[in-house]
C-alpha cells in the first residue's frame, strides 16, 4: 500500500529540493569565476609576456590593442554573468523563504535577520558586491592598456 505523504512532508521535500538548486547555481557562479579568472590572467600574462619579448614595437602595438579590447570585453561579460546569477539566486531564495512559512523553523529567514539582511557590512558583505570588484579591476586594467596603446 502507498504511504500517504503529508502536505509538511510535501514542504520538506521541496524545501529540499529547491536549497539543493540554489547550491547548485552558486557552485556554477563559482564555475564562470574561475573561468573569467583565468582567461583574464591568461590575457594579462600573454600581453606582458609579448610586451617582454618582442624585438620591435608593431607586435606591442597590436598586442596591447586587442589585449585591452579583450580584456574590456570579457570583464564586462563577466560582470553580467555575476549579475545574472544574483538575480536568479535571489528568485531562488525568495521562494525558500515561502517555503519557509510553512516549515517549523525558519532556517534562511533566520540566517538573514542574524546578519542585518545584508545591511551591515561589519557583519556580512554581500558576495556579489565583493565578486563584481574583480570584473571591475580588470576593466579599468584594459582600459589602461588601451590607453597606452593609444599614447605609445
Amino acid at each position: 500500500m502507498m504511504n500517504k505523504i503529508t502536505r509538511n512532508e510535501e514542504f520538506i521535500e521541496l524545501y529540499k529540493l529547491h536549497a539543493e538548486f540554489a547550491d547548485r547555481v552558486s557552485q556554477r557562479r563559482e564555475g564562470a569565476n574561475r573561468l573569467y579568472t583565468g582567461l583574464l590572467t591568461g590575457l594579462a600574462a600573454a600581453v606582458g609576456a609579448v610586451f617582454q619579448l618582442a624585438p620591435s614595437n608593431e607586435p606591442i602595438d597590436a598586442t596591447f590593442l586587442i589585449g585591452g579590447i579583450l580584456g574590456t570585453m570579457l570583464s564586462v561579460s563577466w560582470y553580467i554573468v555575476i549579475r545574472s546569477y544574483r538575480q536568479l539566486n535571489s528568485g531562488k531564495f525568495k521562494a525558500l523563504l515561502e517555503l519557509e512559512k510553512h516549515l517549523a523553523y525558519p532556517f534562511f529567514t533566520r540566517e538573514w535577520e542574524l546578519l542585518k539582511e545584508g545591511t551591515d557590512y561589519r557583519r556580512y558583505w554581500q558576495l556579489t558586491n565583493v565578486e563584481t570588484s574583480l570584473p571591475s579591476i580588470f576593466f579599468f586594467l584594459s582600459i589602461f592598456v588601451i590607453l597606452l596603446y593609444c599614447i605609445l
